[in-house]
């Protein structure tokens, strides 16, 4: 039942002139309103504008028209007015860097704090089988921004090596593929990527940045073009090659050691050797040392740097501010472009090794350093969802949380376990096809727009992400290439009971590990992995 005040309202505002189209839409409004519903006037007239009044052309005066800024004034205080979709909206997607399923309360855990996260699947919708298409960073986020298999744009390795491991290394992200923020950009977004890249900068020179962030589609970059290591903190093992380095090392102390029992066996007289033995063995050996060292010494230098569009800001870059400066780019970027669409990717640096965490965070949780990076984590998303709330973008701007992969089993310390842990999936960061490593959190909010508390168990892949953005920003996905990806709005609003997936293959590099296979319209699902691999 409408409220006396508001009844009288509508009752003065019906129009005086005997126009029955003016009439009968304000019987609408006040019908719509008590339904909760959101009116659009038909009247040609008034259609026209909502924050004035236009002369009707059967109006002698001004004083007897419909007031309809004052109607959706009303609406807007009034507490349950329903909310459409906007045709072009926001975007916040957010992705963590090594994180487990098994380290998110919503997914299970009941030690570790993410109550910013759990409150993101409270009111959206939560994925119970979203799979990223590698076990591993590099590939993985190529076809996370591609909508593509990374063995289809060549971001699959046959090597050991399966990561990108050096900015100055030629090779990337070929600049011929297209990602859901090149054409975001095409549609009129402002798009940026605030965090960890790791998909290349350089093809033949160090200064053509070919596989830069800015020439993928986004407008502004503030990050890392790399990825975190134990060598951008110091006090750890190194990550990169150490067997190799173990190696160098030792030829270097030989090599130094051989010159030095010939130089005092010259001097002793203990036998006879040429100076220019000694000296020709002293310059190669010297040599030696300064090709791995100049590489391997100074990876602080090389890859732990920060860079803002082209330019770098941070070189090496201080890990006690990095959290703060990425959180920081990120706000700015939100408030900057609020009254326009925006598409904001922000790629988390956090739960990698080595835990870089602000003193803050230190000791707070019950598992340790990575409990607590875990933690600083959450309070980041917080901050991000807190700044979408107070610029009034919530309505407007689709969420997404994930991590690029499984947790890393491998990464410890002495007797503290340094990765995530992946819950009742076994494996984990780098191995393959198994279901810890691919098996990652995923999870949506559009408040208005998706429902709020939904779980789906429905297979899906970060690949889906490609053609869902695209989709909703009103372009069109590529038809020069095969996209991998399929769109997850039907299945998130409901309208759709299965996902659009009925095969899904797992990659341990360009070598197939394992298949999924959903069949079509059951909820049966089966998963092969691959007991012998063909080489």
């Amino acid at each position: 039942m409408m409220v006396p005040w508001l009844k009288e309202h509508f009752s003065n505002t019906v129009c005086r002139n005997g126009c029955s189209r003016c009439n009968s839409q304000a019987t609408a409004i006040m019908t719509s309103v008590t339904s909760h519903q959101l009116p659009s006037c038909s009247c040609p007239t008034h259609s026209r504008s909502l924050n004035r009044t236009i002369p009707h052309p059967c109006a002698r005066s001004a004083s007897g028209h419909l007031s309809y800024l004052n109607i959706w004034l009303i609406l807007c205080l009034f507490p349950r007015t329903c909310v459409s979709s906007p045709s072009k909206p926001n975007f916040l997607l957010i992705l963590a860097d090594d994180l487990g399923i098994g380290d998110v309360g919503c997914y299970g855990n009941d030690t570790i704090r993410t109550p910013n996260i759990d409150g993101l699947a409270k009111e959206g919708v939560r994925l119970n089988q979203h799979i990223a298409a590698a076990a591993v960073c590099t590939p993985s986020r190529a076809a996370f921004l591609t909508g593509r298999y990374p063995i289809r744009s060549g971001m699959a390795s046959s090597t050991q090596q399966q990561v990108l491991f050096w900015n100055g290394c030629s090779g990337g992200l070929p600049p011929n593929e297209t990602t859901f923020a090149r054409i975001l950009q095409q549609q009129g977004y402002s798009t940026a990527l605030v965090g960890k890249w790791h998909m290349g900068v350089n093809c033949k020179t160090r200064r053509d940045h070919c596989h830069h962030p800015l020439n993928h589609g986004f407008d502004y970059f503030y990050g890392m073009p790399f990825t975190l290591l134990n060598e951008c903190q110091g006090t750890d093992d190194p990550e990169l090659a150490k067997s190799l380095q173990d190696k160098y090392w030792l030829y270097t102390q030989m090599i130094t050691l051989a010159v030095f029992t010939l130089v005092i066996g010259k001097l002793a007289n203990f036998f006879p050797v040429k100076w220019k033995i000694i000296i020709c063995l002293a310059i190669c050996g010297l040599l030696h040392f300064l090709s791995w060292f100049s590489s391997y010494g100074f990876t602080k230098y090389w890859n732990c740097i920060l860079m803002r569009n082209h330019d770098i800001t941070e070189q090496p870059m201080n890990l006690n501010r990095t959290a703060f400066n990425i959180l920081k780019e990120a706000v700015t970027f939100i408030k900057r472009n609020k009254h326009r669409p925006f598409l904001l990717f922000v790629s988390l640096l956090h739960v990698h090794t080595p835990l870089t965490t602000t003193e803050k965070f230190q000791g707070r949780s019950r598992h340790g350093l990575y409990g607590d990076n875990v933690e600083e984590m959450d309070w980041m998303v917080g901050r991000l969802l807190n700044v979408i709330d107070k610029e009034s973008l919530k309505n407007t701007t689709l969420i997404y949380f994930a991590s690029d992969h499984g947790g890393s089993l491998e990464a410890r310390r002495r007797n503290s376990q340094l990765g995530g842990w992946n819950g009742i999936y076994k494996g984990g960061k780098g191995m393959g096809g198994w279901e810890g490593g691919i098996r990652v959190p995923g999870i949506f909010k559009w408040s208005g727009v998706l429902p709020a508390g939904t779980v789906i168990d429905e297979p899906t892949s970060l690949m889906d992400i490609f053609p869902t953005v695209v989709h909703l920003a009103g372009g069109a996905v590529p038809q020069d290439r095969v996209i991998d990806g399929r769109t997850l709005l039907p299945l998130l609003r409901g309208s759709v009971r299965h996902s659009g997936h009925e095969f899904m293959f797992h990659y341990c590099g360009v070598f197939l590990h394992a298949v999924r296979w959903h069949q079509k319209d059951t909820v049966a699902l089966d998963k092969l992995t691959a007991a012998v691999m063909l080489y």
